[in-house]
């Protein structure tokens, strides 16, 4: 009765999906494989490709779930050659992130939890173990995967402080999905304790850790960071202000913030602006022309091009440069913490060496900005006049900046080693 319910409220989502997802592939000029890949359908040549090995499927979200997962899909290529990875996604941005990553064999859309769609593609791929990153549950997804005899693992698992009250009023619904997960490898204590009050088994569950402290440290030298900065057209004199992933809300805060920063900085500043979400840039384009603020685009620029001047803007159109502008920034504002989203990953800056600041609201990132304030690594700030204060402070003093780098590079290191202790549930599944 409960599937029944579900899966009637599914096909009365289709009005609504099938046409939201179009027009945002079009976007992409993706649009038909997209839709098509969602409703379980693939092409000849993908059906070869997913016969050619035996295949391991992940599902990741979104841009953070995608990245968040490549140490893991590192290591299972490594432990596994003779086995491909296939990745999937919900968004196009985590899409287009995944077909950068040369680790991932194959790349294709999430279906749809139509129980036709999800059972077409889990018969097309047939892959020997499914593992879902993060807490990205779907009913008939996980019903025909058990079915089918296909394990499912969760890894990196979170559930979070506004989730869990929610999840819990559903416990009666959660626990027969639960059930069928082989195990899960959970970001923190918390989150152990709380999937087990969910339903699931306490001996399939463990506190494994963050896989986004497994990533490698990026370490830059001076000739590299020259290069960078060549490339992007910013002067090497100049100190360089990076925020990434900014969301709707957090643009104008944080044009405003930068105007009032140069005029308190002892050195000329940049500010380079990376949206979330690159096609909201004729929005973002919107709000640097009414505060008078020149700008150039990523997407325009050629190396030979005149270098930007303080008080301009770098506005980044482009996807998948995170890590290269974090590498020249003196300074790291990470978004989605100004505004009520729940932040985004927090430890970028850090893999680099470099000072991090965010905002109050990063309910998702809650134990990694914990250990990132506690390391001397990141500073939170509450609102647009503390993100001021701060960034001046810290701007006018590149030892300090330097020295929170630091803790951030010996943070990661310590926290290492939660890919080996994943990779030993991934060996129970498929041996």
């Amino acid at each position: 009765m409960v599937y029944l319910l579900y899966n009637l409220l599914l096909l009365l989502s289709v009005i609504f999906l099938v046409p939201y997802y179009l027009l945002r592939g079009l976007r992409y000029g993706k649009s038909r494989r997209g839709i098509r890949e969602r409703l379980g359908m693939y092409s000849p040549e993908q059906l070869a490709r997913f016969r050619e090995k035996k295949l391991i499927w992940i599902h990741a979200v979104s841009v953070g779930e995608t990245r968040a997962a490549m140490p893991l899909i590192k290591k299972i290529h490594e432990k596994y050659p003779d086995y491909h990875v296939l990745l999937s996604n919900v968004t196009e941005t985590g899409h287009a992130t995944a077909l950068e990553n040369r680790d991932i064999d194959l790349c294709i859309f999430f279906p749809y939890d139509f129980p036709w769609a999800v059972h077409k593609a889990i018969a097309a791929v047939n892959p020997e173990l499914i593992i879902i990153v993060e807490t990205e549950i779907w009913p008939n997804f996980t019903k025909y995967a058990a079915e089918l005899n296909v394990p499912l693992m969760l890894v990196n698992g979170r559930i979070s402080d506004r989730s869990f009250p929610r999840y819990k009023s559903f416990r009666f619904l959660l626990r027969p999905i639960l059930e069928r997960f082989s195990s899960f490898c959970m970001q923190s204590q918390t989150d152990a304790e709380r999937i087990i009050t969910l339903g699931a088994a306490c001996e399939r569950v463990e506190n494994t850790g963050n896989l986004k402290f497994d990533h490698e440290l990026i370490s830059l030298t001076d000739t590299d960071v020259a290069a960078k900065k060549k490339m992007y057209c910013l002067p090497e004199d100049v100190a360089i202000l990076v925020a990434g992933s900014t969301h709707e809300k957090e643009e104008k805060i944080l044009i405003e913030a930068y105007q009032q920063i140069a005029q308190q900085l002892e050195r000329e500043l940049i500010l380079v602006l990376i949206p979330r979400h690159p096609e909201r840039k004729k929005e973002v384009q919107s709000l640097l022309k009414d505060a008078a603020i020149r700008y150039r685009l990523r997407s325009t620029l050629a190396e030979d091009d005149a270098l930007l001047s303080t008080g301009e803007v770098l506005l980044v159109d482009t996807l998948g440069e995170v890590l290269d502008l974090y590498g020249i920034a003196d300074l790291v504002f990470v978004g989605g913490s100004l505004a009520p989203v729940g932040g985004h990953n927090l430890l970028e800056a850090a893999l680099l060496g470099k000072p991090v600041l965010f905002g109050p609201h990063i309910h998702n990132f809650k134990e990694i900005s914990k250990k990132l304030i506690r390391s001397g690594a990141g500073v939170m700030v509450e609102n647009q006049y503390d993100l001021v204060r701060k960034s001046v402070v810290m701007l006018n003093d590149p030892v300090r900046c330097r020295a929170m780098g630091e803790a951030g590079s010996a943070l990661i290191a310590e926290n290492a080693g939660t890919t080996e202790r994943t990779m030993r549930h991934v060996y129970k599944a498929i041996k």
